[in-house]
């Protein structure tokens, strides 16, 4: 994947809930205080989670654990599966949180060769480093997700605002796309 693709998708994928919450903040309030305990969209994430999980693994050459690489990619998908079925407390901030963890690191992965070329580039990996500390962090403390939640949501105007600099971001990172990553 090119930079430029990347933070074009990356910045239409940010967008598209902020205009949401701008355009209806109660109902964006609503569905975001009920996602870290909603079940179905916790089992959605880890299942997809765990998928991109296994396809960064099976491509990885590791030639030390070559043969014992289908064990261990059914082990990665059991633990994933296993997940669902036992540890559902706050399974969609588990799972987005894993989903945070594998975008930085494809985010990282396709901006390092980039580097030298455009000091804008660290955009693209200063936000990858902060999902990946925000992804370790949730893992490890789930609750602290949802306190986030509720204060960003707390007011409809707090919402409003929280959105409007996201959409800000967004769209910064779309136009980084189509025109300085142009061609990288």
């Amino acid at each position: 994947m090119t930079l430029s693709l990347l933070s074009i998708l990356l910045g239409a994928g940010l967008a598209v809930p902020q205009v949401y919450a701008l355009t209806h903040p109660a109902r964006f309030n609503a569905a975001a205080r009920r996602l870290p305990r909603h079940l179905p969209t916790g089992i959605a994430l880890m299942l997809v989670g765990t998928a991109c999980f296994l396809w960064i693994v099976h491509q990885e050459p590791i030639a030390d654990f070559s043969a014992y690489k289908p064990v261990m990619l059914a082990a990665f998908a059991a633990v994933g599966v296993l997940t669902c079925v036992f540890v559902q407390d706050f399974l969609a901030v588990r799972g987005l949180a894993i989903l945070l963890l594998l975008l930085g690191k494809v985010m990282v992965d396709t901006g390092r060769p980039h580097l030298s070329a455009s000091p804008w580039v660290l955009v693209i990996q200063a936000w990858a480093y902060i999902l990946i500390l925000a992804g370790i962090g949730f893992t490890i403390t789930p609750w602290k997700f949802r306190d986030c939640l509720d204060w960003a949501t707390a007011t409809e105007a707090r919402t409003r605002r929280l959105s409007a600099l996201r959409l800000g971001f967004a769209g910064t990172l779309v136009i980084l796309g189509l025109t300085v990553f142009r061609g990288m």
